[in-house]
This record gives structure tokens, C-alpha cells and sequence, in this order.
């Protein structure tokens, strides 16, 4: 399991918090995720590549910054 940061652009609420969360634990149910949507941060640790879990945070509508 790796820790990895994501600057996460478009997240205006709980209803976008959990729809971020979801998609990563859909790809990884072991994550841990941790959000704080006023810094517009996703803190996720998984044993997925980073590639991976922004690849689901995008197919959710959201902006990943690199």
C-alpha cells in the first residue's frame, strides 16, 4: 500500500465527497480515504497505482491535477 495526494477540482460537497470515495474503493476496497474538500485534497492509501485510482476520480467528473 502506497500513499499517494491528489488535487481534486470540482468537489462542492458531501454528495461529491462520498461519489470520490466510492470510485476508489470500488477500485480498491481496502483504501483508506481521506478528503478535505476545502484544500481540494484526496489523500488516498491503496495498493493501486496512481494512475489508476485518478483514472477513477475522473470517471466520476473531476479534475485531477497532476
Amino acid at each position: 500500500m502506497s500513499q499517494q495526494t491528489f488535487n481534486v477540482q470540482g468537489m462542492t460537497c458531501g454528495h461529491c465527497e462520498r461519489a470520490v470515495q466510492t470510485a476508489i474503493k470500488t477500485l480498491d476496497p481496502q483504501a483508506e480515504v481521506k478528503i478535505d474538500r476545502a484544500q481540494n485534497l484526496v489523500e488516498v492509501n491503496s495498493s493501486q497505482t496512481r494512475e489508476a485510482v485518478a483514472a477513477a476520480i475522473r470517471e466520476e467528473g473531476y479534475q485531477v491535477a497532476a
